[in-house]
């Protein structure tokens, strides 16, 4: 079996004539050494490529004379540390809390962000989270991109913690964000179905994929236009990674200052100096999660929450309400 180990972590496999017909996973499984299941999150995570494409599906039938690369991920550490960072705590019981996270923050610790994450604050809010869930996530049930402001529960018990994740399995999770977007929207009101896949040449984003991928449902409501910039109400059935981000942008709409999925010259297209200037001066992307309900794990209640927008957003939303008023 031909190998070329271009540095320590990429190995790259060229297919010999009786490797042919082997699922990509038990391939490489065979000849890393590492379980299918690994194997699997590792396509997940865009480790593998195949003949230069970036893998989708851990089940595909490989030929002879492909050439794979399997890249070894980064070992994430066995354990987060606590460290007094301020959370803004909506929330709290025995059971769970519920933060109000700042956009900038990293939910939970993994390469090239090892800590000053929520959960590094949340072990040192909450002494008996170590453990909860896997230590490198402690009670974490879902997250929120790190530049994505807004409403996150934490389970402080593992029973917490099952129910929680029972109910994000549901889709019975009440989940509202508030995004602005370029483009004048065209519904009052939309539903989003297509299913989200690891993008085949980027392996840091997503897209929308045909015959593969998973299942998503973003639910859309246009709250007001102004010019070329819509403010929009989102609902998430489904909770895929970049989920938001890849439907609007697929449709057109991206997020207003999405560093992955909006064109730098959707900007440009805002004449307008006075919005212009405001949108030129945003650091990151405009979604905020307004909205969090769910039953309590334990005491079976009906909790929702509720955020006001953020100092960023408050200040883009003055300015378009101010120079176009809203239609």
């Amino acid at each position: 079996m031909p190998v070329t180990q271009t540095d320590d972590r990429i190995r790259v496999f060229t297919l010999e004539r009786g490797c042919a017909s082997l699922r990509l996973d038990a391939f490489l499984a065979s000849v890393a050494g590492v379980a299918r299941s690994q194997i699997r999150r590792h396509i997940d995570q865009g480790l593998v490529v195949v003949d230069g494409v970036i893998a989708v599906k851990a089940g595909v039938k490989l030929s002879a004379g492909q050439v794979v690369q399997w890249q070894e991920p980064v070992l994430e550490p066995l354990e987060a540390i606590a460290q007094e960072i301020p959370l803004s705590v909506a929330y709290e019981d025995h059971d769970l809390i519920v933060v109000d996270k700042p956009a900038g923050m990293v939910v939970h610790p993994a390469a090239g962000n090892p800590d000053g994450t929520m959960v590094n604050a949340l072990l040192a809010h909450c002494s008996d989270l170590a453990g909860i869930g896997g230590v490198i996530r402690p009670g974490i049930v879902h997250r929120l991109d790190k530049d994505t402001s807004g409403l996150i529960v934490a389970a402080k018990n593992d029973a917490a913690q099952n129910g929680l994740a029972e109910q994000f399995a549901e889709h019975s999770i009440e989940r509202v964000y508030e995004t602005f977007v370029y483009g004048q929207y065209p519904e009052e009101v939309a539903r989003i179905e297509a299913n989200i896949g690891r993008h085949s040449k980027d392996r840091k984003r997503f897209a929308v994929v045909d015959g593969h991928g998973k299942h998503a449902v973003t639910h859309i409501e246009c709250l007001a236009i102004y010019g070329q910039i819509s403010h929009l109400r989102v609902k998430l059935e489904t909770g895929r990674t970049h989920q938001i981000r890849v439907h609007l942008s697929h449709q057109g709409y991206p997020v207003v200052g999405d560093p992955l999925y909006c064109p730098s010259r959707r900007a440009r297209r805002v004449i307008d100096k006075t919005v212009h200037d405001a949108v030129a001066g945003i650091k990151r992307q405009m979604l905020h999660a307004g909205v969090l309900g769910f039953t309590h794990p334990i005491l079976g209640s009906q909790l929702r929450f509720v955020s006001g927008y953020p100092t960023d957003m408050q200040q883009l939303l003055d300015v378009l309400a101010s120079y176009y008023g809203a239609s």
